[in-house]
Parts: structure tokens; C-alpha cells; sequence
């Protein structure tokens, strides 16, 4: 008998050994499952920031090599945090919302994921944008 076919949302991602992937989301329980995904991948996870302010701090401190935001927080939207991101940053959206055209414009070539997303989903993109 052949063992059963692996779920490709469960299968971890590759080459995030080590990388800083940044975490930005207000909801407690989507924040704590990326977290949790992201360290279970070998990456270290940083945050999370649930407010623009916060992320503005985090990248200030120690620019992460990724990120995982969503779009509305309670201080603004993700725009700034967006363009405050280093330059080959790994980036992924999340979000329940979609993308306001005013940030689509800015940052025409960043994914976006609408919730609920698998995490392991995302980190597959996110190790995509590592790998150049």
C-alpha cells in the first residue's frame, strides 16, 4: 500500500534556515500560528507587531530578510511599513481585505494572500523571494 500523499500546505519550506521573518498582525491567533509555522520552519520570528508603529520599530532595530504583513492595522495601513522594508526583502502579504490600489501602485510586485492562508503557504513564497 502506498503511503498517503502529503498535503502540500503541511510540507515545510526551503532555504528559511536562519532567516528573520518579520510578523505584522493585530489578530492574536493569526499572529501566533505564524510565529509558530516560521520557527518551525528554521527561521526565527520576529515580533509580532501588531501596530504600524511597532513594525516601524522592529525593522528600525534590525531589518528582518522577510515579512509576513497584513494590510489594516489599528494605526494605519501597512504602507509605510512596506516601504521601510530593506531593499530584497522577502514580502508576502496577508490580509482579509485585499490591497488598497494607492499601495498595488507603490509595490506592484508583492504577493498577496488572502486569509485564511495555510502559513506553510506563505513561507513557500516567502523562501521563493530569499532564493531570488
Amino acid at each position: 500500500m502506498a503511503p498517503p500523499a502529503s498535503n502540500a500546505a503541511t510540507v515545510p519550506p526551503i532555504s528559511l534556515k536562519g532567516a528573520r521573518i518579520l510578523v505584522v498582525e493585530d489578530e492574536p491567533f493569526i499572529a501566533f500560528d505564524l510565529m509558530m509555522a516560521i520557527e518551525e520552519s528554521g527561521a526565527v520570528a520576529i515580533g509580532p507587531a501588531a501596530t504600524v508603529a511597532e513594525a516601524l520599530d522592529f525593522i528600525g532595530n534590525d531589518p528582518p530578510d522577510g515579512a509576513i504583513p497584513d494590510v489594516n492595522l489599528p494605526d494605519g495601513t501597512v504602507a509605510p511599513v512596506l516601504d521601510a522594508l530593506p531593499q530584497g526583502a522577502a514580502i508576502v502579504v496577508h490580509t482579509g481585505m485585499g490591497m488598497p490600489p494607492e499601495i498595488r501602485t507603490r509595490h506592484p510586485h508583492i504577493p498577496v494572500f488572502y486569509k485564511p492562508t495555510e502559513p506553510m503557504v506563505l513561507l513557500r513564497r516567502i523562501a521563493m523571494g530569499l532564493a531570488g
